[in-house]
């Protein structure tokens, strides 16, 4: 498997990286499908998204103006499993939000739909299950329900997302230890357009085991031997960076800086409907930008699959 997925890479054969396991951990499954089965199911023409967004208020604008009047979140949803299927990710550590209802279903009817998708769509992929809370949220009014939600058993981590400035990160601790309590992995939406202070702080408020995104931290040498010696996971989106103007371009990515630091780094998509950006494209975007070679790539690739251990007493 390792030979063919480097071979693969060597070839630029796409259609072969599509047939090797990979993990994708950072994945907002409302938005996790593929653009031409949406166009299909929903019967319409989705332009493509600009060469990069402004900011994540136009990310979303385009967003709710060019899939989502279209496309309901249920189907959209359909369409996550289908492209996990697809790119043959084994491992999908899938993000939903919550709010009283989930997709207009109640919790057992919603959870039920999502193991009834997993098993007729992608029934060779994990589902990783991540709950999410909104960075402007109120935090008393989660804390209130999140024993009923987390009673049902079947999310596995924790994250914090949208809009990285709205509260400071300590405010979430009683969430965050009340998740640890269930045996949940904690991560966090964080150093995407902030500091590697920001990065830094976040792991150390609310212990966390993982960082969504958290490329600034490539600007502090400091806080990259800190991560490395933590061990740290940062799951990086270079499509999402790129397109958001994080980064100038794939071969000036930092995953490249964080990876010589020794911080475990995985390779993810974030939201596919918006990037258009499987993960094997991801791999292949940095390899023929010349940043990675395949050697390190497949290491990339093993780190995300080895996620699955952190959860195998518990699934």
């Amino acid at each position: 498997m390792n030979d063919l997925f480097k071979t693969y890479l060597h070839d630029q054969d796409l259609n072969g990286l599509s047939s090797i396991d990979k993990s994708d951990l950072h994945n907002h499954l409302g938005k996790g499908g593929n653009k031409k089965y949406i166009e299909s199911i929903a019967n319409i023409k989705i332009d493509l998204p600009p060469t990069t967004f402004e900011s994540l208020y136009h990310m979303d604008e385009w967003f709710k103006d060019n899939i989502k009047k279209y496309c309901s979140y249920i189907k959209r949803l359909e369409a996550a499993f289908v492209q996990a299927a697809d790119d043959n990710i084994s491992i999908l550590a899938a993000s939903f939000g919550f709010d009283g209802t989930i997709g207009g279903m109640e919790p057992e009817a919603f959870i039920h739909t999502m193991k009834s998708f997993n098993q007729k769509f992608a029934p060779d992929t994990i589902l990783l299950p991540e709950l999410a809370f909104e960075r402007g949220c109120d935090t008393d009014k989660e804390l209130e329900r999140l024993d009923e939600i987390l009673s049902y058993k079947w999310f596995k981590s924790v994250d914090i997302n949208a809009g990285e400035f709205q509260q400071p990160i300590k405010n979430f601790k009683k969430l965050y230890r009340k998740a640890k309590e269930y045996g949940l992995r904690l991560k966090a939406h964080v150093g995407e357009f902030g500091t590697a202070d920001d990065v830094m702080n976040a792991v150390e408020e609310l212990e966390l085991d993982e960082v969504h995104h958290g490329v600034a931290a490539a600007k502090s040498d400091f806080v990259m031997k800190w991560l490395s010696k933590n061990n740290i996971q940062l799951n990086v989106c270079p499509t999402s960076n790129v397109k958001l103007r994080v980064v100038e371009s794939y071969s000036k990515h930092p995953i490249r800086k964080l990876y010589d630091y020794g911080i475990p780094v995985t390779i993810n998509t974030d939201d596919m409907l918006v990037f258009n950006q499987s993960v094997s494209q991801e791999y292949l975007n940095l390899y023929e930008s010349g940043l990675m070679n395949a050697e390190e790539l497949n290491d990339i690739r093993e780190t995300g699959l080895r996620e699955i251990l952190y959860y195998e007493n518990k699934i």
